[in-house]
């Protein structure tokens, strides 16, 4: 089931638009958890980067600072076809310095240096926050405003991305013969092939949660989320719980599938997971081989400070922060039946 197939939460949209015309029409800022100390001996840059993904940029640092590129760490993937900004961390142990600012050029910019005691894990910000531009903004006025203030308060499925599976499908597509033994991927990409697997199960869990409606509810067997933390816990079927969840605090999960998780869904969850997964035997048993852990993601997610305004020439700025993990996009095709401009495609980058 392709992203562009999986349900709405509220129906389609009747507003459309263009998405990505050119690299500023979609801005991301990396928000970290904790602001760099000033000292230590972890080099922590902050980079403004269009046209290059974050991969390419740590090998321009790693060039520079004579390091191998696993020696380079972020935080996150960055898309390539997008204005981002994000931090970088180099380990430089004494007191050697480099010239950073060899990294500046048409397409990067340095815009601070400085140092911390730690360097970066990946997964560790706090989220993104985006600044988006759909260009031939057109349609229902009315019902994208009111889209916005029910997104605003009830969030909107947490699906996986497009850019999650690339280019049609293709990291979804390799899963499956790599599973079958007809390739032998490298360690990269097999850690790509099978985050696809486990967001495609998701989504599929997900989809029929939004069909049916549940998927702002606690079933019986939920396993719960908290709101700005990977902490996951049992749903004891309490008053006090499901008022945390009105108020967002707490999420209904569904399964990035493996093996040997901390906890276990039961009741109604578990036999639902269980009906949707269980056709996909061979995907789980790929995911199973590879010795992956279970985890659990939320079913929903919940945009922060969503704003939006019109500029001129049938164009519409709309700014909002995500958690880590969250796509954009999927965002988007709540409020607008949007398409990517011609001059763009989707890459395999999560933001």
């Amino acid at each position: 089931m392709p992203v562009i197939d999986l349900p709405y939460a509220y129906g389609k949209p009747l507003m459309r638009g263009v998405l990505r015309t050119e690299a500023a029409d979609f801005m991301v800022e990396e928000q970290l958890a904790f602001e760099p100390s000033g000292e230590g001996e972890h080099h922590f840059l902050w980079i403004e980067k269009a046209g290059l993904n974050t991969e390419q940029v740590a090998r321009r640092i790693a060039q520079i600072a004579q390091l191998p590129i696993r020696q380079i760490s972020y935080c996150g993937m960055k898309d390539r076809h997008a204005l981002t900004r994000q931090w970088f961390s180099v380990h430089l142990p004494g007191k050697k310095t480099i010239d950073w600012s060899q990294l500046n050029s048409p397409a990067l910019s340095l815009l601070a240096a400085t140092l911390h005691r730690k360097k970066l894990r990946r997964g560790t910000h706090r989220g993104n926050r985006f600044t988006l531009r759909v260009r031939d903004w057109l349609g229902d006025h009315d019902d994208f405003i009111a889209r916005v203030e029910k997104i605003q308060l009830q969030g909107v499925p947490n699906y996986f991305g497009e850019q999650r599976f690339g280019h049609d499908g293709a990291n979804l597509d390799n899963a499956r013969r790599w599973f079958a033994g007809e390739l032998k991927p490298g360690r990269h990409l097999r850690g790509i092939y099978l985050s696809a697997v486990r967001g495609w199960l998701f989504n599929q869990v997900l989809a029929q949660r939004v069909s049916d409606g549940s998927w702002q509810q606690l079933l019986p067997g939920e396993l719960v989320a908290l709101q700005g933390s990977h902490s996951v816990f049992a749903h004891n079927e309490d008053d006090a719980l499901q008022q945390r969840l009105l108020a967002g605090d707490v999420h209904p999960t569904g399964p990035l599938y493996g093996k040997n998780g901390t906890l276990v869904c039961e009741k109604a969850v578990a036999a639902l997971e269980t009906s949707i997964l269980k056709p996909h035997s061979e995907l789980l048993a790929g995911l199973e081989q590879a010795g992956l852990k279970a985890e659990r993601r939320p079913l929903r997610m919940i945009p922060h400070n969503l704003l939006w305004k019109t500029v001129p020439e049938q164009t519409v700025e709309i700014t909002f922060s995500l958690p880590t993990g969250c796509f954009a996009t999927v965002l988007m095709r709540e409020l607008l039946d949007y398409r990517v401009a011609d001059t763009e495609r989707v890459v395999d980058r999560k933001q």
